[in-house]
């Protein structure tokens, strides 16, 4: 039994050494356009940075479902090119009083630039937008149902391989 004992910490060695090398996720990184950056005063400038990161973490998480690791090692570059709420956002209920933070509705969405650069060192560019057409497409309630819709398309997209489109 105790030559049997001196092989269970080789064979956890070799077990681990033979296993093939996890992928490296993609690097994702999110900037604001020039023309948001200016409107991020007006929207509030931190709801705007969430929203940059809302996109991040929601690409993230469709580059980690992707069976494909198409983009895996990859360093994607994303610019939040225009952002517009469903509601007020609270910097706007501040500088409107009459504002109505719950019946007042807009047409909202958000456009997305950037590119892609992958591990084997293409460059690709990424191209996505999604605004409601009426207020009767806008169907959630939260400030930013429009834009988490663009953010969640945009991530499927990815996931999918389909990197720019209109």
């Amino acid at each position: 039994m105790r030559k049997l004992a001196f092989f269970a910490p080789l064979a956890a060695v070799l077990a681990f050494g033979a296993a093939p090398a996890m992928a490296e996720p993609a690097l994702i990184s999110v900037s604001l356009g020039p023309d948001l950056q200016e409107k991020a005063e007006e929207l509030g400038p931190r709801e705007v940075q969430e929203q940059a990161d809302r996109l991040a973490d929601l690409v993230g998480r469709a580059l980690a479902r992707d069976r494909d690791g198409d983009l895996d090692g990859a360093r994607i570059e994303l610019v939040l090119t225009d952002l517009r709420p469903n509601r007020p956002t609270f910097r706007q209920l501040a500088d409107r009083p009459g504002l109505d933070g719950y019946h007042s509705r807009s047409i909202g969405g958000a456009a997305i630039e950037g590119q892609i650069t992958t591990a084997d060192g293409r460059t690709l560019p990424v191209r996505y937008d999604w605004f409601s057409s009426s207020l009767a497409d806008v169907v959630g309630i939260d400030t930013w149902s429009d834009a988490d819709r663009a953010y969640r398309r945009l991530a499927n997209n990815l996931a999918d391989g389909r990197y720019a489109s209109r």
